[in-house]
Order: structure tokens, then C-alpha cells, then sequence
């Protein structure tokens, strides 16, 4: 049997790309890709200053000026005004990224051990529940199935020095990401955690020794080099295409092999 595909292949697809920070972010490097294959986006800013970044990026996307919406999951009712605004707009939604990921430094730069019950529950919060508060929010709206994506890394499952706090959370990302992969399944809605190499993101900035794991993940790379945005944003939006249409719940890799060895 054959697919007949549209070309572009996600032409119409309405995706909300959440976490662009600026144009070195992973939340870029998926918007970009969805917007070559045709999807029409909608994407957020935490913030007045970070919007000073985010706006051009959304220019360069053909972001209505309507759909580059203010989110900070912490503050309340801002989550609910974005899709409310997605539903306003467009009445559905086929394609979720969350890529936010965020711990306070001292937590972040501290052992486990030395780690706060205040900074894990922020950390928790706001790099794992928060999906789970879009999900909720998101499937309602993903009439005929969709596919949802939260953002992970290997320090999830293997234990990499100085990424403290974020292994346990990123653990919990991925758990939620299969829990609600078997929630959703029913509705045609599909959801994956998407676990890149190191990249040089803002975020990634934050972690102690940073260099030292890009430099350890190159040389152990069996491709040889590292992954950039683009080959997660493409990652991304192949496992949004009907070709993907039976894959559910999994960890994808995007990291050029690093997670294979020893």
C-alpha cells in the first residue's frame, strides 16, 4: 500500500512551536522545518525582552502577528490565552513543541544532593508539567489526531556529570510523554520525546562544564560530529507526516549516535 502525500508534505498543518528563545534554539530549528515542508505556525515569547528576539524569527516565518503569543507557564491564565487564541484562529491544532526546559542556577549547578525541594519543584514544573498542562489543552483540539513532542536528553536515562537536577526531571518528561502517548493514542494523537545531542543553545548554557560535553559528545559521536537544530526541527516533522502515523510513545535520538555507546 502507498501513501499519497501532499507536497509540501505538511501543507495546511497548524503546529504551536513553544520555547523559541532566539535563533540558536531547538524551538527554531522545529518551526523552521515545519514551515519549509508548508505547516502555518503559531509561536510564543516568555517576555517583552525576549520578544525583541523572537520577532523577527517570527517575520522570517510568516507568523501572523496575532499568533506570536506572550506564554510563561508560570504565570496563570497565560497557558489557557494561547490556546484559546489557537482556537479563536484557527478552531484546531495538528502539531505541539514544547521546548522548555528551566531550573534555578543554584540547583542547576549543585549536585543532586544540595538540590532544593524550591528549585526541583520549579524545575519540575516548569520543564515536565507544563507539557502535561498543554497536552490538555491541545488535544481537544487535534479533531482529527495530531503529534505533540517534548524535548529530553540523554542524561535522562544514563547519568552525565553536571546535569544534576535536569536528569530526574528529563526522566519524568519522558515517562509523561508515554503515559500520555497511551491516553491519547484513542484519539489519533501521537507524542514523543525528542532526546538531540548537546547543543549550543541558551539553556544549555546554564550547565556546568557545558564545552567539555559537546567536545566528550563529538568524539563519541560513530558519525562523527555533532547534531544541529535543523536535524532535530526535521526529526520533528517527519514524525509529524502520515509517514510516521503508527509511531508512538518512543525516545527518538537526534544526536548522531551518541546514545549507542559504551
Amino acid at each position: 500500500m502507498t501513501l499519497e502525500l501532499p507536497r509540501p508534505i505538511l501543507k495546511g498543518a497548524k503546529a504551536l512551536v513553544v520555547g523559541i528563545a532566539n535563533d540558536q534554539s531547538i524551538a527554531y530549528g522545529c518551526a523552521s522545518a515545519f514551515r519549509s515542508l508548508g505547516a502555518d505556525l503559531a509561536i510564543t515569547h516568555v517576555n517583552e525582552k525576549t520578544k525583541s528576539y523572537v520577532a523577527p524569527l517570527a517575520r522570517e516565518l510568516d507568523v501572523p502577528d496575532n499568533l506570536l503569543m506572550p506564554l510563561d507557564v508560570t504565570h496563570p491564565g497565560e497557558l489557557e490565552a494561547v490556546f484559546a487564541r489557537i482556537a479563536s484562529e484557527w478552531k484546531r491544532l495538528d502539531i505541539l513543541v514544547h521546548s522548555l526546559a528551566w531550573a534555578p542556577k543554584d540547583d542547576l549547578q549543585g549536585g543532586l544532593l544540595d538540590c532544593s525541594a524550591a528549585g526541583f519543584s520549579q524545575a519540575m514544573d516548569i520543564s515536565c508539567h507544563s507539557f502535561v498542562r498543554m497536552a490538555r489543552l491541545a488535544a481537544p483540539l487535534m479533531t482529527d489526531g495530531g503529534a505533540m513532542f517534548a524535548m529530553s536528553y540523554y542524561g535522562a536515562n544514563k547519568v552525565v556529570p553536571n546535569y544534576n537536577v535536569m536528569g530526574p526531571v528529563k526522566a519524568a518528561l519522558e515517562a509523561c510523554c508515554r503515559y500520555l502517548a497511551y491516553e491519547l493514542g484513542p484519539k489519533g494523537i501521537r507524542v514523543h520525546a525528542i532526546s538531540p545531542g548537546p547543543l549550543k543553545t541558551r539553556a544549555a548554557g546554564g550547565l556546568k562544564d557545558f564545552e567539555l560535553m559537546l567536545n566528550a559528545a563529538a568524539q563519541r559521536a560513530p558519525l562523527g560530529e555533532l547534531v544541529d537544530i535543523v536535524d532535530v526541527g526535521y526529526t520533528c516533522a517527519f514524525l509529524a507526516t502520515p509517514l510516521a502515523k503508527r509511531l508512538t510513545g518512543e525516545t527518538i535520538y537526534v544526536d548522531g549516535g551518541v546514545n549507542i555507546m559504551g
